[in-house]
């Protein structure tokens, strides 16, 4: 494997030359590592330590530009068993310093990577002074600037102009153009560190709608005994029942639940007539078909380790999250839904369940396994709520 050479950069990292403007007027300079281009995005931080391929490939990170807090990115390269989509989908990344690969599993350097999907990303930033930033203002709008073809004043007005996500449908963006079956022989769900030793034989068919899906979800709902079908996020309810599910999966996915108004009437439509779960943006869905309304949080929940404790049995489970968007608490139609999971950071609404129908939904990544494997269980639930339904 033919690795770039990071070692003895050392102009370019002096020199700074790449730069992130922000629409407060702040610039933070840096040296390109990735696509020398131009992007704008949502400026967000990510707390994880590990398993950046895992982010820069997850839909959810559509139009935003993930700063990693941990200062040393690269050292376990990318390989062709971690993504968890089909492409890079975050608009660009910034990190403090990158490492070169040094791991067994490596077949590929980082920057090769990110060129590969054109996306831009710097290194050499003060990330540390970038993140209390984000945490202070909250998520900012950002501009980077890896070509050299604007000004830094120049750079801030676009990230001023541009018009962010929130009503925006980036859904559409990040969707599958058509249905497919999942992985039908197992290889994508028995890859290096799969979810089980051997996959079981299926007896039940789910739906899933593809807003952004990752794919450790649909391993995870495979390795349950489950054929999935991914649909298109636009996929009306009518043509999901004429495929007779025994149950329908709301998957994650980027920007603002209320840019997607098309997949709330499909779920209101499909409430009661087959078991539903949601994970992340189909969890604000299904909160939004329940008559509940979302709100934007300051600066989102962006890595692992959050704290949810679970109402009905107290036990707290430490999980992986990615959103910016949640259910309001106060909205919430409690005729209609109940909450069954709470944030222990700050209180936010990380759970719903239909009190009449068959349907619940998380707000956090179940499917993620940072190290915690604590909510596994709720795909287990999916498929009991099933079995009572039927």
């Amino acid at each position: 494997m033919k690795k770039p050479e990071e070692k003895y950069c050392w102009r370019e990292k002096r020199e700074k030359k790449a730069f992130l403007a922000l629409e407060d007027g702040s610039v933070f300079r840096g040296r390109s590592i990735g696509a020398d281009d131009d992007t704008l995005g949502e400026v967000v931080f990510n707390t994880g330590m590990t398993g950046y391929q895992e982010i820069v490939t997850d839909p959810s990170y559509a139009g935003q530009i993930v700063t990693m807090t941990y200062p040393e990115i690269g050292n376990t390269g990318v390989n062709e068993e971690d993504p968890e989509s089909r492409q890079v989908f975050c608009n660009g990344f910034v990190v403090h310093e990158l490492n070169g690969p040094r791991n067994w599993r490596s077949e590929q350097h980082l920057t090769e990577y990110l060129k590969n999907y054109n996306v831009p990303a710097l290194e050499g930033l003060d990330t540390r002074a970038l993140t209390k930033k984000l945490r202070d203002a909250g998520t900012l709008r950002g501009y980077i600037c890896a070509s050299g073809g604007l000004d830094e004043q120049a750079a801030v007005e676009k990230a001023r102009a541009w018009e962010g996500l929130d009503n925006q449908d980036y859904a559409a963006r990040v969707t599958c153009p058509e249905p497919y079956e999942w992985d039908k022989d197992g290889k994508k769900t028995m890859s290096w560190g799969g979810p089980v030793e051997e996959l079981p034989e299926t007896d039940l068919f789910v739906v899933a709608y593809d807003f952004g899906v990752k794919w450790n979800i649909l391993r995870r709902l495979r390795a349950h005994g489950m054929d999935v079908r991914v649909v298109p996020a636009a996929t009306k309810a009518e043509d999901v029942l004429a495929m007779k599910p025994d149950g329908v999966f709301l998957s994650n996915g980027p920007g603002d639940p209320s840019g997607v108004s098309y997949a709330v009437e499909a779920v209101q439509q499909l409430l009661g007539k087959v078991p539903i779960m949601g994970i992340c943006l189909g969890h604000q869905l299904l909160g939004l078909a329940m008559e509940g309304s979302t709100k934007r949080l300051k600066f989102g929940h962006h890595g692992a380790n959050h704290p949810v404790m679970d109402l009905q049995t107290r036990k707290v489970e430490i999980t992986t999250q990615n959103h910016n968007f949640i259910v309001d608490p106060d909205s919430v139609n409690s005729t209609k839904a109940e909450i069954t999971h709470l944030n222990l950071n700050d209180d936010t609404v990380e759970g719903l369940r239909h009190r009449r129908e068959p349907a619940f939904s998380v707000q956090y990544h179940p499917e993620a396994g940072p190290g915690p494997h604590d909510p596994a269980y709720l795909f287990d639930r999916f498929r009991s709520m099933i079995g009572e339904y039927s």
